[in-house]
Order: structure tokens, then sequence, then C-alpha cells
């Protein structure tokens, strides 16, 4: 998958380091990781997309998560609208439909996203590790809700994945996803027993604090 490299250039140099400001579990790591996995959905379904576009949207999804959490694929879409250095590479409906994906990427939103673009950023977003599962929704729960004991982060992070994961689970996804589908019926088995669930995220929090990691 071949992307312009000025542009490769300039979201390197220019964005990423903003990525500083966000949790770690909206970091650029996990930037790197939505950008790979949307040419993997690309490949793997063999889609007729610009690989420019991909590129960007996937680039820009999270850039504004430090601001508001709740809200931040409208803010995200926002600022990646006002880069306007992202016209030497782009024309008006192009930077239309990156914006409109950016804004329609979050997995709980009401609707379906409006292109295949959003399609595909929504579903690369989707972690496809158990255990960074595990580790993000914990650090979440720790920096938004500091006074919870540690026996309430747990319990929190049964309640998101489940809702998220479970069988009757919001996170959607468009296209063939052979890495996303092995994901999604572990952490169903996972999340079939509570006590099971917790003790593993337990354990595997323990683990990264003694190692430093966490």
């Amino acid at each position: 998958m071949v992307v312009n490299s000025e542009l490769k250039r300039y979201i390197e140099t220019s964005l990423f380091p903003e990525y500083e400001k966000n949790e770690a579990a909206h970091g650029i790591e996990h930037i790197k990781t939505v950008i790979d996995r949307s040419f993997e959905l690309v490949e793997e379904n063999n889609l007729d997309v610009n690989y420019d576009m991909v590129y960007v949207i996937a680039a820009y999804h999270d850039i504004g998560h430090h601001i508001d959490p709740k809200t931040h694929e409208i803010i995200s879409a926002d600022i990646m609208s006002k880069d306007k250095n992202l016209q030497k590479f782009f024309n008006i409906e192009e930077l239309k439909i990156i914006k409109e994906a950016i804004e329609d990427h979050r997995s709980s939103a009401d609707r379906n996203p409006r292109s295949i673009y959003g399609e595909i950023v929504s579903s690369a977003d989707r972690n496809i590790d158990i255990y960074v599962s595990l580790k993000r929704s914990y650090i979440y729960g720790k920096k938004h809700f500091p006074n919870y004991t540690e026996d309430e982060l747990f319990n929190r992070a049964y309640n998101v994945m489940k809702d998220k994961f479970g069988s009757d689970g919001y996170a959607k996804f468009y296209f063939k996803d052979t890495k996303y589908e092995k994901f999604l019926n572990d952490m169903r088995e996972l999340l079939e027993d509570k006590n099971l669930f917790i003790n593993t995220q337990r354990e595997y929090i323990r683990k990264l604090k003694s190692n430093n990691e966490l």
C-alpha cells in the first residue's frame, strides 16, 4: 500500500507528535496500529480506495481525544478540516469524505458510516488483542474515575467490554476480518464468566505493574 511520501512525511512530523497529549490507550502506538489495520482490511477485501485518504483518516481519527473523549470524533474531524496543508494533497470532495469518515468512526455511533472510508477506519479501530483491551480499559478507568477502587475499576471494565463485545454488543465491523473475528470469539468466551474476566484482568494488570509497564 503506497502512500504519497510527502504526505506521509508531513503527517509523521507535524501530526504524530500531537498524540503525546492523549492517554496511552489513544496515543501514537494505537494510531499506527489503526493505520496498519486499515490497510490490512483494504488488502483482505480487495477494496478499491484512495490509499492516501485511508492513511489520513486513520492518522487523524483520535487527535482530539485529549480535549473531550465523549465528542472526540467531531473534534478530530474539525482539527483535520482546519489543516490547510492537506489541500495540497486532496480536492474539496475528498476532504469532505475524510472529515465525514473521521466523524463516523466511533463504534458506539447510532448510525453506520457514510462511506467505505468511514467503514474502514471504524473497523480498523477495533482492537484485536484481548490483553490490549484489558490494559486500555483499565488505563481509561484509572484516568477518568480516579476515586474508584481497584475492584470498581475491574467491574467497570467488565461492563464496558460486555456492552461493546458481548453477543448483543454495539461494536460493528463491515468487512471480512479474520483477526477481528478470532478476537471477538475469544473475548466473548472470556466475558461468559465475569469472575474469570476480572481475575484475568487483575492478574494481567498486576504483572504489568510489577514489570514497571504500567
